[in-house]
């Protein structure tokens, strides 16, 4: 449906200014948003502090990531059917009580069993809210100036957010890292109270008799969480051994029963067909390893700032501040930049610059020159997401059916979040197999063997992406693309709860 309800329907005098109803409502999605990204940012920089105050080991600590992302991209695709069958205003209210309650008691925990288990329910709680939230302002806005207008403010959320909740992360850690957990519980509960007055009812759910399919959501993220489960443990069982080769095949076999339900379902979660196209295909395995590959990275990088050069949560969050500066001066050029080069050029220029810019940092050291050694990464790395996350999207979607958008930008999010726990669960085993106790070169010597991951990842996609462009002759302009397409596209590309 996209008939512009009553309670927020646009002045008829002008219907290119938000204001009233309509203002109050994308605020409250916006503060939704804003939270999922303040969340992650802040998580990136309090690692340190919660490992030396719940005594975590590094393959536990990286959980706190992994738990989380997990849930929301195995649950994501069941997040955005429940939306549409149960209700959007339903799920996106429940879910985030469920978010508030869960950022409550991670604040509480005191060991790092209940907080990694409290992170994994936030996570699949997230994965409700994103999608609701970008159906509630499809549905909200009728096509035209007034949806462009409310898209762009809720993607340029996502940027704001994850700079934000860097400085704020650092900030309330030389405090308490328990603070990084009840500030956004304290921000859900304004976003709660808003959305209860604002969001305007809907008809869905109302005999609404599709099934969904909670059998697949389950199964697809028991596989995933098996895989990381796997990676991080066999470095230390053994990777030849009775419980390391046994949990592989218990992974392919879930796999494997995930796929005969998604093609017995009456509504399956994820249609298969989608997944027929090669380059469709190239774009999910780039979203896997651009975005986990900087999870995995900013991960070690964090490790390094603070526990081998002894800078305080604070330093390191401003350490990062080009991450999210230098993308905003690119964004704005990005279509003029795919009209005149083709999609593919600019993906595989951007993924060069991450190559380049993964190869710069192995040169850290225990004494390393900021501006010399780490700043042209993150540089490079900032100006690189303006570039590739948002073409990523678009290839993964295009070509795709009107009807099967929503499924297709769930389909990449759940790569961008499966692939943030996978190079971080291969980063983190890698660390671990190369760090042996003793001076602090040794623990350097880790960190550079972990950097690796994220720049294999970035060659292998930036090889792929290559030949596609030497392949592609005449390669789709996107003045073919409705504008209004693409800035749909990035914004439910950005309702991905990683870095954006």
């Amino acid at each position: 449906m996209t008939s512009t309800p009553e309670s927020v329907s646009p002045t008829k005098t002008d219907t290119s200014k938000l204001r009233g109803r309509a203002l109050g409502l994308i605020v409250v999605l916006c503060a939704a948003f804003f939270l999922d990204a303040l969340d992650t940012s802040m998580m990136a920089v309090a690692l340190p502090s919660i490992q030396r105050s719940l005594h975590m080991s590094t393959s536990g600590l990286q959980w706190i990531i992994s738990g989380y992302v997990l849930g929301y991209g195995g649950f994501l695709l069941l997040g955005g059917r429940s939306a549409d069958v149960l209700g959007r205003r339903k799920v996106f209210l429940a879910a985030l009580v469920v978010f508030l309650v869960m950022s409550a008691a991670g604040g509480l925990a005191t060991s790092g069993g209940l907080l990694i288990a409290s992170r994994f329910i936030k996570g699949i709680a997230a994965g409700f809210t994103a999608p609701a939230g970008l159906s509630i302002i499809l549905a909200s806005f009728a096509e035209g100036p007034l949806r462009h207008k409310a898209l762009a403010m809720y993607s340029a959320t996502g940027a704001a957010g994850f700079t934000f909740g860097l400085i704020a992360g650092g900030t309330l850690s030389a405090v308490s890292w328990r603070l990084v957990f009840f500030v956004p519980a304290a921000i859900a509960i304004v976003t709660l109270v808003g959305g209860f007055r604002l969001i305007p009812s809907d008809d869905l759910g109302q005999g609404n008799r599709q099934s969904l399919d909670i059998l697949g959501a389950v199964t697809v993220t028991g596989a995933m969480l098996l895989l990381v489960y796997t990676l991080i443990e066999a470095p230390s069982v053994g990777w030849s051994t009775a419980r390391s080769i046994g949990s592989f095949v218990a992974v392919l076999t879930l796999g494997a029963i995930f796929v005969v339900i998604e093609r017995r379902q009456a509504n399956p979660l994820l249609q298969l067909r989608l997944l027929s196209s090669w380059s469709r295909i190239r774009a999910n395995i780039g979203a896997m390893a651009f975005v986990g590959g900087w999870a995995s990275a900013q991960f070690i990088l964090t490790l390094y700032m603070q526990d081998l050069r002894g800078w305080s949560a604070l330093t390191t969050a401003c350490a990062f501040w080009p991450l999210g500066i230098l993308g905003l001066f690119v964004a704005p050029k990005l279509t003029w930049l795919i009209d005149r080069f083709g999609l593919v050029r600019v993906l595989t220029s951007g993924l060069a610059l991450t190559v380049v810019a993964y190869a710069l940092i192995l040169r850290i050291g225990t004494s390393s020159n900021y501006w010399v050694v780490l700043f042209p990464t993150f540089a490079l790395i900032g100006i690189a997401f303006g570039l590739v996350f948002s073409t990523l999207n678009i290839a993964a979607t295009d070509g795709v059916a009107p009807d099967q958008h929503g499924v297709a930008s769930g389909l990449f999010q759940t790569s961008t979040q499966f692939g943030t726990a996978l190079l971080l669960a291969i980063a983190t085993a890698v660390d671990h197999a190369t760090t042996r106790p003793g001076s602090a070169r040794d623990e350097l010597q880790g960190f550079r063997f972990a950097l690796l991951v994220p720049l294999v990842a970035s060659c292998i996609v930036l090889v792929l992406n290559g030949i596609a462009t030497v392949r592609r002759g005449n390669e789709k302009r996107p003045s073919q693309l409705n504008v209004a397409e693409l800035t749909q596209s990035l914004a439910a590309a950005e309702s991905s709860d990683k870095i954006v």
